[in-house]
């Protein structure tokens, strides 16, 4: 039987989170959000308002900017101003990586405060949760106390470490029971990935390989090259 191919592209994430990007791949990347309608721009804070500048007034294309990201390992206050400049320029939403070092040493309220401290911005908040590397009991006090702090979503992770799968999209979506939605990010390769995550309970879907995706989807491929 064949599968239904729903449309991805208002579940996207069109990131573009290499260091090594100039100011032409982030327009360009603005601009490919804006053909294909997807549900938003991620890039670094240093090109908020370079992507602001490119994604008009009322776009449907949400601006999401990373904050402390990769790893998180830096002082909660550099943080909160990186947010607060972002949510300055022009920034619709926050991907935040957490202290994970807080979390390795049970210190939950640490977690709480910072995000909660973010939440404040009035801006939607995801919390970058690296999965595949959090133990189990790490990863529940992360889930509930990102929750309390009132972020919205529960992002798999950075990119940075192990491809995403459905089994972690399936955790995530247990662990929140409802109280927020999940994006799947990192690695997602191949459109039947996408649609696997999706089918997982997945609402989001972070990928630096969106066009690659709808092309795949437009024409009805089970499958994209690696």
């Amino acid at each position: 039987m064949a599968r239904d191919l729903p449309d991805l592209a208002p579940l996207i994430d069109h990131a573009l989170l290499d260091p090594h990007a100039g100011q032409e791949a982030i327009e360009r990347c603005c601009e490919e959000a804006l053909h294909f309608g997807f549900a938003g721009v991620c890039v670094a804070s240093r090109w908020i308002e370079a992507a602001r500048r490119r994604l008009p007034t009322g776009s449907p294309v949400r601006l999401i900017s990373v904050v402390g990201f990769p790893f998180g390992a830096i002082p909660t206050a550099i943080k909160q101003a990186e947010a607060e400049m972002v949510a300055a320029q022009g920034a619709e939403e926050l991907d935040v990586v957490p202290d994970f070092g807080a979390l390795a040493d049970g210190r939950g309220n640490a977690v709480y405060e910072e995000l909660a401290a973010m939440c404040e911005l009035d801006l939607p908040v995801k919390v970058i949760l690296e999965v595949g590397r959090l133990s189990p009991e790490a990863l529940e006090l992360a889930v509930a106390v990102s929750i309390d702090a009132g972020v919205t979503m529960l992002k798999s992770g950075s990119g940075f470490g192990p491809p995403v799968t459905v089994d972690q999209v399936k955790l995530l979506r247990q662990l929140a029971r409802g109280r927020a939605a999940v994006k799947a990010s990192g690695g997602i390769s191949t459109l039947t990935m996408a649609l696997d995550l999706v089918e997982a309970g997945a609402s989001r879907l972070g990928t630096s390989r969106g066009v690659a995706l709808m092309q795949a989807l437009r024409q009805g491929a089970p499958a994209l090259e690696s």
